[in-house]
């Protein structure tokens, strides 16, 4: 079902709120009532689209804008299908989420879960940290396993659903899926960078050294054309790599070590071929130039595969672009057509070049 309108949502338990707004990402809602005298406000947080399996949570965070510190209020269904709502203060990545005071005073919390129209709505009223109605809030849904919270899914809108509310106008101030700001902007120019460097220009440059070399008078072509290209891909590759070490050094707990690692690995072995590629390379006739070119073919192979694979991995991450990521996989199965068409090609001509060599020596021979 797709989202109603806060304005339009009317509670069947004849709760009533003077002012809501329905929250960009999560399929989810805030509504509430704001008690100037007092300082509270009285709070309703509307998920929909909930999984039975899952759990639920609306937050303030009173020192900072992401989820460490946050002040939450927690629902889900037990294994045993009792509804349970409480509180938790969230002081690291890594929680599960336990029962626990806040750091300002909140009373009535309750939830209510809807199977009909996978609905879960959090109740609370809360006093208003530090006596402002301008709050940074956090909500966010995840799975639950054996009774427990776990982490929730560590991309797209999942990493977006915080921002900054006044309960006193009403207004969202700012919400970060509505603002692109410099972290994402690095994240995007990281995967451009890498993408093209690792992803395409890498691929290409093998492609040319393995084929362009087929073609009459490109004996030489082939290897300026190959180390252009390679030399520029991993110039660029290393500004990728940079950035993609800068992002996590600064990462707010969140760690993706599966592309961590892939990435670490790949410019090691990028590294190291450009080295032997450069320093160590034997002349043709050499004895030892047989173990080296397996080597290079084993070590650019490697990197070539391992690129491909953390670009994915990158896009994954990035799960709100998946066009681009479509795009890329559309080109990588174009550079792979390419390369099979050539390789047919390159065995033809050796097969035909082979009856020449045949034909010619059965007519020497018969001469």
């Amino acid at each position: 079902m797709s989202q109603q309108s806060c304005m339009s949502y009317r509670f069947s338990s004849k709760k009533n709120y003077k002012t809501c707004n329905d929250l960009p990402v999560l399929d989810s809602s805030i509504f509430w009532n704001y008690h100037q005298s007092s300082r509270t406000v009285d709070i309703a947080f509307r998920k929909i689209k909930v999984k039975e399996s899952s759990w639920v949570a609306w937050a303030i965070n009173p020192t900072s804008t992401g989820m460490v510190g946050s002040q939450a209020l927690i629902a889900f269904k037990r294994s045993d299908g009792v509804l349970v709502a409480y509180t938790s203060p969230v002081i690291s990545y890594q929680t599960l989420l336990p029962q626990g005071n806040l750091s300002f005073h909140v009373r009535g919390v309750s939830a209510t879960y809807n199977a009909n129209i996978n609905e879960m709505i959090l109740f609370a009223t809360i006093q208003l940290p530090n006596n402002s109605t301008l709050v940074n809030h956090v909500w966010q849904e995840g799975p639950v396993v054996d009774g427990f919270p776990r982490m929730h899914a560590l991309s797209g809108p999942n990493l977006n659903s915080f921002g900054r509310l006044d309960f006193r106008s009403g207004k969202i101030v700012e919400t970060a899926s509505r603002k692109v700001n410099s972290r994402t902007k690095l994240k995007i120019a990281h995967g451009i960078l890498n993408a093209i460097s690792w992803g395409i220009l890498m691929p290409i440059g093998a492609l040319m050294a393995r084929y362009v070399k087929l073609f009459n008078g490109a004996d030489s072509l082939w290897f300026y054309l190959h180390v252009t290209c390679q030399s520029f891909a991993y110039f660029v590759g290393v500004v990728g790599f940079g950035t993609g070490l800068y992002l996590g050094a600064h990462s707010s707990g969140i760690q993706y070590n599966a592309h961590r690692c892939i990435g670490i690995t790949l410019f090691s072995l990028a590294t190291t071929q450009v080295l032997v590629g450069r320093f160590l390379r034997p002349t043709k006739d050499h004895k030892y130039r047989k173990f080296w070119n397996a080597f290079h073919y084993f070590i650019g192979y490697g990197t070539i595969a391992l690129s491909i694979v953390n670009v994915l991995k990158g896009f994954a991450i990035m799960d709100d672009y998946k066009t681009w990521k479509s795009v890329y996989i559309g080109m990588i199965i174009g550079l792979g057509a390419i390369a099979l068409a050539l390789e047919v090609f390159k065995w033809c001509r050796l097969i035909c070049l082979r009856k020449i060599e045949v034909s010619e020596e059965n007519h020497n021979n018969q001469v």
